[in-house]
């Protein structure tokens, strides 16, 4: 058996706005046709007493009932006071209720139906009875004649009178109340059918249930999703979002340009054409950037999707060094076995010292950098690093010196100074040199890699022989995308931003002595010293301030990531 389907959210709130604006309108109606009933009665009350109290003062009325037949002067005087004041009747009558005047002459001198007691004892009085005529509203007024009671006036109008009165009354208020009726119900159903459209016809419980997986997804769901109106400010952003643009619970409603983000990652998420696929950098991370338009609805917005890249762009890293370091050890397994046939040849002619000369020197020349890394650098990672960018600068054409005052020694490095950050920033800056000087005449990458323990901090220091880098481009090339060396490069130096970055120390970009460029980084190997002496860490930039990540320095001026 196929249960019905509920009703529509929509649906239901017409059916009960229709009820509601039908029950108001029937309230109204009933509550005025209750007070024009009352005061129809009112009015007819306070026309009859007036009328009655006008006749009984009236001098003609006394002078008529002193005559012997007063019906005579007083009937035709009645009947047209009666036509010109509209009323039904006027009775004359004498204190013991016989009639003088009446509308039918042919009740004259028949007794008065009605009470007259306390008109007799001088009170004027008002009642609905039924007459001659029917039920009437009528007043009854004594007539006084010096201090004496001499006859009674009874004005009257009839109850069907009232009625008719109170039903044209009742016809106009109907038709106001089917025209505010008829509006109400127009306009209810052009609210709802808005309504409909915007709940796509769900009812309260699918609406509901919409709203909590809704909130359960979109907590649930890793990768950042924004959702951007008309205005292009934030109205939707889950967690994932949060964290990997670095936003706060105050961003949800602030535009998308005043959150001092890269002008790069603005760019995208303000874009009106798709992107796809497209990365960018923070101050932290690497994200890869889907945006579409949002073509329906009333006012048009962009879905942003965010994935992190930091780690597989890491990885990626690592495996091209590792990749490096495989061609490197090929490359010297091939020149080991060239320099062993060598060696084997002059033993074979006969010269043996020849052959331990050469064989000696070699080793010696290998051995001079290896004793040079490990005896200046304790840190196994780092003199790991140096020893495989070495070989790889030499199959390059490019020498790797390490300077003399270098010096590390096992253990100073705290745990908080992650080893792949240490290999990000010094081996991507390697690279990084490498590229530059490989070509060059005396080619030549010196690396510098002290602790100083005055300041607290690691330094490590690279310059290379080559060109050097433009004053003009000083301020992008920390950007994504910025190369010497073609498309698809330019990762590594944001890279080393961002690792200088999370380790909020600080890296320098100046012309080397050497003509080419030459890379500072500052670590700070534990919490920095405030003014008073206290210790603590050095505030972060304020985003999109001076020196924030993505934020362009002084042209000229060396360029910073703030601790």
């Amino acid at each position: 058996m196929h249960l019905p389907r509920p009703r529509s959210l929509a649906a239901q709130l017409f059916a009960m706005q229709v009820v509601l604006v039908a029950a108001v309108v029937v309230g109204c109606s009933f509550f005025a046709y209750v007070t024009s009933r009352t005061h129809a009665d009112e009015t007819a009350r306070k026309q009859v007493l007036a009328t009655a109290h006008a006749l009984a003062d009236s001098p003609s009325v006394r002078e008529a009932i002193r005559t012997p037949d007063p019906s005579t002067a007083l009937q035709p005087y009645a009947e047209r006071v009666r036509r010109d004041t509209g009323i039904d009747f006027i009775t004359i009558m004498n204190p013991q209720g016989i009639r003088w005047t009446h509308p039918d002459p042919g009740q004259i001198g028949q007794r008065f139906l009605g009470r007259t007691a306390p008109a007799l004892r001088g009170r004027a009085f008002t009642e609905t009875y039924t007459g001659t005529l029917g039920p009437s509203m009528r007043a009854v007024v004594p007539v006084r004649d010096g201090g004496r009671i001499t006859g009674l006036v009874s004005v009257g109008i009839t109850v069907q009178r009232i009625s008719s009165e109170v039903t044209q009354q009742v016809k106009v208020l109907a038709l106001a109340a089917g025209a505010a009726l008829a509006l109400g119900g127009l306009g209810t159903y052009v609210i709802n059918a808005r309504l409909r459209r915007h709940t796509h016809g769900m009812n309260a419980a699918e609406l509901s249930a919409m709203h909590d997986y809704h909130q359960a997804a979109l907590h649930a769901v890793r990768e950042g999703l924004l959702m951007l109106d008309g205005a292009r400010r934030i109205a939707l952003v889950n967690d994932g979002g949060r964290e990997l643009l670095g936003l706060d619970e105050s961003a949800v409603g602030r535009p998308v340009a005043e959150l001092g983000l890269p002008a790069p990652l603005t760019g995208a998420l303000l874009a009106s054409e798709p992107r796809v696929d497209e990365v960018h950098m923070t101050a932290d991370r690497i994200v890869v950037v889907n945006t579409r338009p949002v073509v329906g609805g009333e006012q048009r917005g962009t879905v942003i999707t965010l994935r992190d890249h930091t780690e597989l762009q890491a990885l990626s890293g690592e495996l091209d060094s590792e990749r490096g370091f495989t061609q490197a050890l090929r490359s010297q397994a091939h020149e080991a076995a060239n320099r062993l046939h060598t060696v084997v040849s002059l033993i074979e002619l006969g010269r043996v010292e020849q052959a331990v000369e050469f064989a000696t020197a070699e080793l010696e020349l290998a051995q001079e950098l290896t004793d040079k890394v490990v005896g200046a650098v304790a840190e196994p990672v780092l003199a790991a690093l140096l020893l495989g960018k070495a070989a790889q600068a030499n199959e390059r054409g490019v020498e790797l010196v390490l300077a003399e005052d270098s010096r590390i020694d096992d253990g100073v490095l705290p745990p908080t100074l992650p080893a792949r950050d240490l290999v990000t920033i010094l081996g991507n800056l390697i690279d990084n040199a490498v590229d530059a000087a490989q070509g060059a005449e005396g080619a030549r990458v010196t690396v510098t890699a002290l602790v100083d323990a005055a300041a607290g901090e690691l330094l490590l220091g690279v310059r290379d022989t080559g060109a050097g880098v433009d004053p003009d481009d000083r301020d992008e090339v920390f950007l994504r995308g910025w190369s010497t060396r073609g498309p698809g490069r330019g990762l590594g130096l944001g890279l080393v931003r961002q690792a200088v970055h999370r380790a909020r120390g600080t890296v320098e970009l100046t012309r080397g002595a050497e003509g080419g460029a030459e890379f500072t980084v500052r670590l700070p190997l534990g919490p920095r010293p405030d003014r008073t002496g206290a210790s603590k860490a050095a505030p972060s930039a304020a985003p999109g301030g001076p020196g924030a990540p993505g934020a362009p320095a002084a042209p000229g001026a060396p360029t910073e990531v703030p601790r």
